[in-house]
């Protein structure tokens, strides 16, 4: 029964009355702060051990001043503006000259040039050491948290570099400028600027992922060969961040199809004849230009062999699929971080979010995914810091693929339980959620979908077989300490002795190929909690396929107390 005066003033929490005629009608309770001014790294325990574990520990201080500086609200806020202001196309200038420009809002170009001016595109080129490839991991992990999109053409400048040194006189030229700590988005010929960024484009209209079906030419304006120039005429149906100096092209040369660098500008000052026809619009990756192309007898100088381009290009590929496995174990990080953080402070009948047992099992089934795709992509930071060693080769070579198919892949539905974590609030477009969940398919889809990541782990294990071996060496180093993880693997094995129809079961095999690497790595590394948690809810059948299965007795209070950031 209410037995309120109706009469009685209204007061706010210091008893003070409210006024109605000023506009003052109530008192804003039960809302959590801004994620903001926290530092990605030290607030992270995943990320440090990890970092730790795989060989990095030398740049702890430099990525915990890293983690400071992702983590500040004004950087969070360059997230934001980049996304609200869409890149924008102009064919010509205003007396009438073709330009190709695409502009973009001044808060993209600030998070361009910090990524730049941190070495997220060259430092393990510039620098190898150990843990090399771990730091600029973590680093890039963090970076992305702030705003995915313009990661794109840092991603594509870090994995040109393969690619490009295969030819040993444009490497000369190009690689010092690409290794630069620097940004210039001016649009001008690559010899009057200090620092380049490296695009590609390799899809057609007819063939997308079946690159050899492309029908762009390539002419030879002299003897041709590797290091010559050629003429391209075509099209590209697929050039993401247009404004970048020069891109990796495929095009179809008198010996087969052959990858050649295409810069936007000719060495004599003059526009280079590839014309920008529109920018995509694109449901997410908004603060990133993608955009369709036409090749009108473009300058391309070819890289590698003729008729080799796949095999030369695939250089970069292999590095741009192992940064949309750090993208997207980033976009899980910060779901999850949004949703810890709310659930931290809302309360709801009776008690905060992150008290009551159903959350619990959402909030720490949501932690577990995020740390195990962090766990499998350092793993592979490490395997790239030694490929001189045979296992660590053979290694990466199944666990890219298996990585970028299976990260990525659950990174959709992840950030959707992460946004209706938040409720309401979190559907509005001035949360991060809204973003995160349009960013979350774009990596799952671009540099080879879900099918084809299948499809090239099994082509892996037929042309190299030690390549499963590996695997499975590595994934090994765990047993005996699970029995349900051993069961699992023991029938994993099993399944492989069967070669029937094998395209037809690729999914479900590399479903659990990264289930068990997975598995192995949080049973060895981290505490207990997180992989008897993952291993009673993924490698034993369940009866729910949502989030929020986890199995009684999961020590959820200690799992989702070591993934929550705390800002108060």
């Amino acid at each position: 029964m209410n037995t309120a005066d109706p009469a009685a003033p209204i007061v706010d929490g210091n008893g003070k009355p409210l006024d109605p005629y000023l506009g003052t009608t109530h008192q804003v309770t039960n809302q959590p702060p801004a994620l903001e001014n926290y530092n990605l790294f030290s607030q992270d325990q995943a990320l440090k051990e990890g970092v730790a574990r795989e060989g990095a520990g030398w740049a702890r201080q430099s990525l915990t001043d890293y983690g400071e500086l992702t983590g500040r609200a004004d950087t969070i806020e360059l997230g934001f503006l980049a996304n609200e202001n869409k890149p924008s196309f102009h064919t010509h200038d205003r007396f009438g000259h073709r330009q190709d420009l695409v502009k973009f809002h001044p808060a993209y170009h600030q998070l361009m040039d910090m990524a730049l001016a941190h070495g997220l595109h060259s430092s393990p080129w510039t620098d190898p050491k150990e843990g090399a490839h771990v730091a600029r991991a973590a680093r890039y992990y963090m970076h992305s948290q702030v705003e995915a999109a313009h990661c794109c053409p840092i991603t594509m400048t870090f994995a040109a570099t393969p690619s490009i040194r295969l030819q040993p006189e444009l490497a000369e030229t190009w690689l010092p400028k690409i290794m630069a700590t620097a940004y210039d988005p001016r649009n001008l010929p690559a010899e009057q600027k200090s620092a380049v960024t490296i695009g590609m484009a390799m899809t057609e209209k007819q063939g997308g992922s079946d690159v050899r079906a492309n029908s762009t030419r390539a002419f030879p304006t002299g003897p041709g060969g590797p290091g010559q120039a050629y003429e391209l005429i075509g099209h590209k149906w697929f050039v993401s961040a247009p404004m970048c100096d020069a891109f990796l092209v495929l095009a179809q040369a008198p010996g087969g199809l052959s990858c050649f660098l295409m810069p936007r500008w000719r060495p004599d000052g003059t526009k280079n004849p590839w014309q920008i026809q529109r920018l995509k619009n694109k449901m997410g990756n908004v603060a990133n230009a993608s955009s369709e192309a036409e090749l009108r007898g473009a300058l391309g100088w070819m890289i590698g062999e003729e008729g080799r381009g796949v095999p030369t290009i695939i250089e970069m590929v292999a590095m741009t699929r192992f940064d949309c496995m750090i993208g997207s174990a980033s976009g899980m990080r910060q779901a999850t971080a949004q949703a810890l953080h709310h659930c931290r402070h809302r309360a709801a009948f009776g008690t905060t979010l992150n008290q009551q047992p159903l959350m619990q099992n959402v909030l720490a089934d949501l932690a577990i995914e995020s740390e195990a795709a962090l766990a499998m992509t350092l793993r592979v930071a490490r395997a790239l810091d030694h490929q001189d060693n045979e296992h660590e080769k053979l290694l990466t070579r199944l666990a890219t693929p298996i990585g970028k198919y299976w990260i990525c892949k659950r990174t959709p539905n992840h950030a959707y339980e992460a946004m209706e974590c938040i409720g309401g609030s979190g559907v509005m477009e001035d949360c991060i959620m809204p973003r995160l969940l349009r960013e979350s398919p774009v990596n799952a889809i671009w540099e080879g979908s879900g099918n084809v990541q299948c499809l090239d782990t099994l082509r892996a294990m037929q042309k190299t077989p030690d390549a499963l071996d590996a695997y499975f060496a590595e994934v090994s180093a765990a047993t005996g300490c699970d029995k349900r993880f051993d069961q699992f693997l023991t029938r994993l094995k099993q399944d492989f002795a069967d070669q029937n129809h094998l395209q037809y079961r690729a999914r479900n095999l590399v479903d659990r190929l990264a289930l068990a690497l997975q598995g192995s790595l949080l049973i060895r590394h981290s505490p207990h909690s997180i992989a008897d948690a993952f291993c009673g809810s993924r490698l034993q059948a369940t009866d729910g396929l949502n989030y929020g299965n986890l199995r009684t007795g999961a020590d959820v209070g200690a799992i989702i107390q070591r993934a929550t950031p705390v800002v108060d």
